[in-house]
């Protein structure tokens, strides 16, 4: 969140004045970077915030907010934020809020996720799901219906069912309704939701009768605390894990997340510098965070996009789902 120097107004001149003076001033005048969006990319953003804050020794300050991907968009759409942080690519409709605003962007992949179903960590009876019956459990229809893990397959005790996930302005939410129930944001009402994955990992854990997902480093931060469930979308169970994310095997639930840069806040060298040390660090901090690196030249690619001015988005305000890193990479140099 971005500070400001005076907190209430009717300050004399005179005040103001001698406060120009003060180290105070000194501070005010630090290069700032305002970043929000997605909590799925937070923990790439904020580390490599946190490794250029470092490497600049305190000459420039870098705020990264979660309000969500949709959340996020709104900021960055309005010109409030230089960096949007998104688990999905923009939509149309903000698109056109962008560019009744004049803001006009880069968009730069920066890793791919498996979006992770999990359950309690004590779930003996659950080991995979269908994509049939994950539909079942969180299309509409389902809401104040289907309550009981027995409603969703007999052979499953009969046990209150708690659903935890993102909320409505997750980037998240989007990408899982339109991959499982076949609409964006195409959900039952009835669940737990929360734009913060520490929320909902609270949540999971505590319920016995649990079953909520969220992004994939978050499971393995937590990963004692809970179950992921391996997802069967056709050609039998996929377990979330790097390499079936590298292979393409987990399916629909891989996909890759971005930021998105204002291009005018590129023109700030601050912005510029922190770009660049990005796409140059992702590769080691992404891997870090747990989540899975795109190959060198996606990072590079990045860059050449920028020093040619290459705006826009390649998914034409359209979430896609099933996209694998090869075809995301043949997409490049169609901006």
């Amino acid at each position: 969140m971005s500070r400001s120097l005076f907190a209430f107004s009717g300050i004399s001149a005179a005040i103001v004045a001698t406060l120009a003076c003060s180290p105070l001033a000194a501070n005010a005048a630090t290069a700032l970077i305002k970043i929000d969006g997605s909590s799925t990319v937070y923990p790439i953003t904020e580390a490599v915030a946190e490794e250029f804050q470092k490497a600049k020794k305190g000459a420039v300050n870098v705020t990264v907010g979660i309000s969500g991907t949709g959340g996020g968009f709104k900021k960055f759409c309005r010109g409030e934020i230089d960096i949007s942080d998104a688990s999905r690519p923009i939509t149309k409709k903000e698109m056109e809020a962008c560019a009744l605003a004049g803001i006009t962007y880069y968009e730069m992949p920066v890793a791919y996720d498996a979006l992770t179903v999990m359950v309690h960590s004590q779930n003996a009876f659950i080991k995979n799901l269908t994509v049939a019956e994950l539909k079942k459990i969180w299309e509409p229809a389902a809401q104040g219906k289907l309550t009981n893990w027995k409603e969703v397959n007999p052979a499953y005790p009969d046990l209150p069912l708690k659903l935890y996930g993102p909320g409505a302005d997750s980037g998240t939410f989007d990408y899982f309704t339109e991959a499982i129930v076949g609409k964006s944001k195409s959900s039952r009402g009835d669940f737990t939701a929360s734009e913060d994955d520490n929320v909902l990992v609270q949540g999971i854990s505590s319920d016995k009768g649990s079953l909520g997902y969220f992004g994939f480093a978050y499971y393995i931060e937590n990963q004692k605390k809970l179950k992921a469930v391996g997802i069967d979308g056709g050609k039998g169970p996929v377990m979330p894990t790097p390499e079936n994310v590298d292979n393409g095997t987990y399916s629909p639930l891989s996909r890759p997340i971005f930021i998105y840069v204002n291009q005018k806040s590129m023109e700030k060298p601050e912005v510029k510098e922190f770009v660049e040390f990005y796409m140059k660090d992702a590769p080691k901090l992404v891997k870090e965070v747990k989540y899975i690196p795109l190959p060198a030249k996606v990072y590079t690619g990045n860059l050449e996009h920028v020093a040619k001015k290459k705006i826009g988005t390649v998914f034409g305000g359209e979430n896609e789902v099933g996209l694998k890193i090869e075809d995301l990479m043949k997409r490049e140099a169609k901006l």
